[in-house]
């Protein structure tokens, strides 16, 4: 018996088996008896055996199923055609030869090794798609014509599926290829390459727009999309007919085609119906220009299926299969071959649906749970990067985070919550949320940490958690740190010489009844410090010393390339710290932050203590304006004396230990004014006759920028004005 090696190359041929025995013939099992057919003719090979629809006559000059199996032929049971669907065999060695191929010589007609001869079994390759058959071209180069249909098939035209194993193999191989896709688009094309020529001359997949996700049920009419099609190219006419001309692989966003499917109208009926059904049925006829348009015309008769696409709720689209008329007709079997292409192929895209809401929703949770932008705080300049540990896990629980802090300070935040999944992204965002909090009361960063490990117990007994938190002061050049578990910062100086900071580690987060302690360090200008998670330092193929060991070397080298003079821009740096993974060090998500300390020089800071008495104000004038003299800044001396003043007046109206004034020159002027009273100034407008209300008025008029923070022992009110 003729074995088919199927592939998904049109352009591939099968490889003819040795010929099995011609017993005597059996009795069919359904009472039909079987004759044994002629020996080919040397020199050429016979179309395939195939069955026929009960109830058809037999074409002129076919013959009856030979027996494929001499021990069938014995036992009186069916010989299996091929091994069962979805199963997959070893490919026979080149040249069709197995262990147990008979000895060369033979000719066509020897027979294959009895059942009581030992000899491996060989299962057959599955295929992938149905090729033309070498015997059945020569077959029909010898009669010129079709056995079925009487027609002469075009040279290399793929010959159509007659058996019951070619249609299963068939589908299985479909089915392979299109659950090989993981998104919208590859499970269409797979459908497209699986039919084409395979099944089909050309198909149409219309899916709708915009298509449901879940359980959601769409409002509105339902309108189709023509998503893709292929086609086998029109090479010449088809006794003047032609499929309707669309590219192999269009471009949708120019040749996408929309259908609005009517309620009560003939294409909703067949979609309802879900069951694929031929062109010339009635119900397709009139559901197909609804479809397509009337500007195209499908063959008529059995050359077109129009199939349902169902996914697990609803119908989410339609694909139509189409023969040209030079190609045999599809039959009643082929339909069962369209329903489950159809159903495969709805079923993954539906899943490709639901997969990529949840892609978007991590994606979204996130961008929300990582800041958008970096703030811009006077006398440091900021860069982070962040990566996720795979694109199948794009959730994860680092972070960081730079937050302003009153007197032109930043607190610098990095932190990893244990685990990758949307719960490790929730905690992370919430303890995030307390950080933000916390560091706006102004509190050291120990006490930010004992705090946080408070809320992350009230999370839960297993939530547990390593941060790092950092305070930058521009004006003192110092920075505090303490530490919860994490890894050390790596601080670069100007020189390029790159050291770890000795920083108490502490417990995790989490834990619960340990204190943290915090340090405070030089930070010189022109220094940078790194701040980062874990997973840049450690992975399965080093520890996390070995890594950290790694990151400063990898530092050092960098900042040799820019000289000593001039450190390496934040960017770069950050690029080039990344660079320094391999391909085995990714198993864990990577949150970076890179500070550059510019600082403010002492020249540039003007500070005075003024008692909380009337006279304040007038003496706050008069500093403000030497300080501005003092600057060559005499153009805002009158925008800057009246703002000082009201808002000084406010200060010592409630203040009763001494007010702090702060100028600060940088590429905008500064002016802070703190005293000892929590209560936050509120903007207000202020009615005729009321005698005050107005300072916060003005300020908020003349001012580029101001605010009013809370401290631990009061508050701070600023405002910012641009200058030269």
């Amino acid at each position: 018996m003729d074995s088919t090696r199927v592939t998904e190359h049109p352009t591939s041929h099968e490889r003819r088996q040795p010929s099995a025995a011609r017993p005597t013939a059996p009795a069919d099992p359904r009472g039909a008896l079987l004759r044994t057919p002629e020996p080919p003719v040397p020199g050429s090979a016979g179309l395939p055996a195939q069955g026929r629809i009960a109830g058809t006559p037999a074409p002129p000059g076919a013959t009856d199923m030979p027996v494929p199996d001499a021990r069938a032929a014995a036992t009186g049971t069916p010989a299996a055609s091929g091994p069962p669907a979805g199963s997959e065999g070893p490919p026979a060695p080149s040249g069709g030869h197995g262990p147990a191929d008979p000895p060369a010589g033979s000719g066509p007609g020897r027979s294959q090794p009895s059942a009581r001869e030992p000899g491996p079994h060989r299962p057959r390759p599955v295929p992938e798609a149905i090729v033309t058959q070498p015997g059945a071209e020569a077959s029909v180069q010898q009669s010129g014509k079709d056995r079925r249909t009487g027609q002469s098939p075009a040279p290399g035209a793929p010959m159509p599926m007659r058996r019951d194993g070619d249609r299963l193999r068939f589908v299985g191989a479909a089915t392979r290829r299109i659950a090989r896709g993981i998104d919208l688009d590859e499970i269409v094309m797979g459908l497209c390459r699986a039919t084409v020529p395979t099944f089909s001359d050309a198909i149409l997949v219309y899916l709708r727009d915009p298509l449901p996700v879940g359980d959601e049920r769409p409002t509105g009419p339902v309108v189709l999309r023509l998503r893709r099609t292929d086609r086998i190219p029109e090479d010449r006419d088809t006794e003047g007919f032609l499929l309707p001309a669309l590219q192999p692989e269009p471009d949708v966003g120019v040749t996408a085609e929309l259908c609005t499917v009517r309620p009560g109208g003939a294409l909703n009926e067949v979609l309802r119906g879900v069951r694929p059904v031929f062109a010339d049925a009635p119900a397709a006829r009139a559901a197909l220009p609804e479809l397509i348009g009337d500007d195209l015309t499908v063959p008529g008769g059995q050359r077109a299926i129009l199939a349902p696409l169902r996914g697990r709720r609803r119908v989410i689209g339609a694909a139509l299969f189409l023969r040209r008329p030079d190609r045999p007709a599809f039959e009643t079997d082929d339909l069962l071959v369209a329903a489950q292409l159809a159903t495969h192929s709805a079923l993954g895209i539906d899943k490709a649906v639901l997969y990529g809401r949840e892609a978007y929703i991590a994606d979204e949770l996130q961008r929300t749970m990582l800041p958008e932008t970096l703030p811009r705080p006077t006398g440091v300049r900021l860069a982070s990067r962040y990566l996720p540990a795979a694109e199948t896990a794009r959730v994860g629980g680092d972070w960081y985070d730079a937050i302003p802090l009153p007197g032109s300070r930043v607190a610098l935040v990095v932190g990893d919550v244990m685990g990758h999944s949307m719960t490790s992204a929730a905690i992370m965002g919430q303890l995030r949320t307390t950080a933000q909090t916390l560091a706006g009361l102004d509190l050291p960063p120990q006490e930010v940490l004992h705090h946080l490990d408070e809320q992350a117990q009230r999370l839960g007994t297993d939530r547990m958690a390593t941060c790092l938190y950092a305070v930058y002061d521009p004006v003192a050049h110092r920075i505090t740190i303490a530490n919860a578990g994490h890894p050390p910062p790596v601080l670069l100086h100007l020189g390029g010489r790159a050291e770890v900071l000795r920083v108490p580690p502490g417990a995790p987060i989490g834990v619960g009844g340990v204190d943290f302690e915090a340090v405070e360090l030089d930070a010189p200008a022109g220094a940078t410090l790194l701040l980062y998670t874990d997973g840049l330092v450690e992975s399965r193929l080093r520890d996390v010393w070995t890594g950290i060991e790694q990151l400063r070397e990898r530092i050092a080298a960098t900042a040799q390339l820019t000289g000593p003079d001039h450190p390496p821009p934040l960017e770069a740096l950050c690029d080039e710290v990344l660079d320094m993974l391999g391909p085995g060090d990714r198993d864990d998500d990577i949150a970076l932050l890179a500070a550059r300390f510019d600082g403010i020089a002492p020249s540039d800071v003007a500070l005075w203590h003024l008692d909380p008495e009337d006279s304040a104000p007038g003496r706050a004038r008069r500093l403000a304006r030497k300080a501005l003299s003092r600057w060559d800044m005499e153009e805002l001396t009158d925008s800057v004396e009246l703002l000082v003043s009201e808002v000084v007046t406010n200060a010592v109206r409630y203040a009763t230990r001494p007010v702090t004034l702060r100028l600060l020159r940088t590429d905008v002027l500064r002016c802070e004014v703190g005293d000892d009273v929590p209560q936050l100034p509120r903007l207000r407008n202020a009615r005729a006759t009321d005698e005050g209300g107005r300072g916060l008025y003005l300020v908020n008029k003349l001012a580029r920028r101001w605010g009013a923070t809370r401290l631990s022992t009061g508050k701070v009110v600023w405002f910012e004005l641009n200058h030269g």
